[in-house]
């Protein structure tokens, strides 16, 4: 069930002068097309400034804070902070989800727990927030929520292919990735991985898709391999 936006603007720390435009961004198009709303009343167009804005953003922050890192890595590095899967993790740290306006059909189907939905409804955000406050809004927006911690979140959006790295660098052993589990119903599926070494789990992940269970098993083996030698990247 949707919750109130006006706790959403509380949480998000921003007050929207046009509650039209924090609505819009928060419908998706199964909601417009059920209730036959005007053209262009959902969240895509939104979406599409909102992407616009996030890659700008980004872009300048690691153009500031990476003064050595080359052009081809920092596009490799902003294609990985600004994916589904990123976005989706950092909506859903202040609850996004639970904001959306969602048709029936979609709501059925477990829309709200889709990280497509979710990821874009994020953009659509900052799109808002962007055409409301302006573009300094949107940027404190960006670095609250996805920029406040650039290299842990860059460590789990690339966690398998560093996971992959460590291991191939310290050991003979494969790494595979073995599903334990699936829970609850088909649209609403969640599932648990573990990131096995050989025949020893280094970590277990959970996730509403089998790669974002992968990535969080891959995550955790990280953080155990790293206190288990006393790193710290």
């Amino acid at each position: 069930m949707q919750k109130d936006v006006e706790n959403l603007e509380r949480v998000i720390g921003y007050t929207f002068s046009d509650k039209t435009l924090l609505k819009t961004a928060l419908t998706h198009s199964s909601y417009a097309n059920e209730r036959r709303c005007q053209p262009c009343s959902d969240n895509e167009r939104l979406e599409f400034l909102g992407d616009a804005v996030l890659e700008l953003v980004v872009s300048e922050q690691l153009f500031q804070r990476k003064p050595k890192l080359p052009e081809g890595e920092m596009t490799k590095t902003r294609a990985s902070l600004v994916c589904e899967q990123t976005l989706d993790l950092c909506a859903r740290k202040f609850g996004l989800e639970n904001y959306l306006l969602l048709g029936k059909g979609e709501e059925a189907t477990g829309g709200r727990n889709r990280s497509s939905i979710v990821s874009d409804a994020f953009e659509a955000l900052i799109g808002a927030v962007y055409l409301d406050g302006g573009f300094a809004s949107a940027k404190d927006f960006i670095q609250s929520f996805l920029l406040e911690d650039i290299e842990h979140l860059q460590l789990f959006c690339d966690s398998k292919t560093i996971l992959q790295e460590m291991v191939q660098r310290d050991s003979s052993d494969s790494l595979s990735y073995v599903l334990l589990r699936e829970e609850g119903p088909d649209h609403d599926k969640r599932y648990v991985v573990s990131a096995m070494l050989g025949d020893r789990s280094l970590g277990t992940g959970e996730g509403r898709s089998k790669k974002s269970a992968e990535q969080q098993a891959a995550y955790e083996a990280i953080l155990m391999l790293q206190n288990s030698r006393g790193d710290k990247k």
